[in-house]
């Protein structure tokens, strides 16, 4: 994920298979466990990327594919999303349409490689930290995320996205410390 040739349309295929992985480890009595979100429960962490995802196709004037509902099956509706958000990045014509962001004039796609597959790597720890399985970071997702967080600024901070910086632990490794920065303990 460093590598910074990598199309927005593979960061996504790679990441949002990691979170796949993710949603498919949760056991099944674990889907209202609190997460790491105050006030969110693994499940709602799954229906704010899901939803968050389907807002964003839709200032393009695009629509993510219907599929079944968070709270009767949280795997196969993320499931749709991911199948139906990644058919839309791989068509070019699609994935680079145009709108006025927060950042100025950009693409679907750089939105989504910018944001939406950080939020994967975030959320697919909080998922994780949420129902007590494998909060590992894979190192190239891990350093790809550490440079998205820092080149974000202030807007990280802007109410609904991170909470503030929480000191890290003396001597402690890159995903402490980038949680730490997220307003996350690990």
């Amino acid at each position: 994920m460093a590598e910074t040739t990598i199309s927005p349309a593979d960061r996504y295929r790679a990441l949002s298979a990691t979170f796949t992985g993710k949603v498919s480890a949760v056991p099944a009595g674990r889907w209202d466990a609190d997460s790491p979100c105050a006030g969110w429960t693994a499940r709602d962490v799954v229906r704010h990327v899901i939803d968050t995802e389907r807002k964003m196709v839709e200032v393009v004037g695009l629509e993510l594919d219907p599929g079944p509902s968070v709270d009767d099956d949280p795997a196969a509706a993320w499931a749709a999303v991911r199948s139906s958000m990644q058919r839309i990045l791989d068509d070019h014509a699609l994935a680079t349409r145009e709108y006025d962001g927060h950042f100025g004039r950009t693409t679907l796609a750089a939105t989504i490689d910018r944001f939406y597959c950080f939020d994967l790597v975030v959320h697919g720890w909080d998922l994780a930290a949420a129902t007590g399985t494998d909060t590992h970071i894979p190192a190239d997702e891990l350093t790809w995320a550490v440079q998205v967080a820092h080149s974000l600024g202030d807007s990280l901070r802007m109410p609904g996205v991170c909470g503030p910086e929480l000191d890290a632990p003396e001597g402690a490794d890159e995903q402490t410390r980038m949680l730490a920065y997220l307003g996350r303990a690990n």
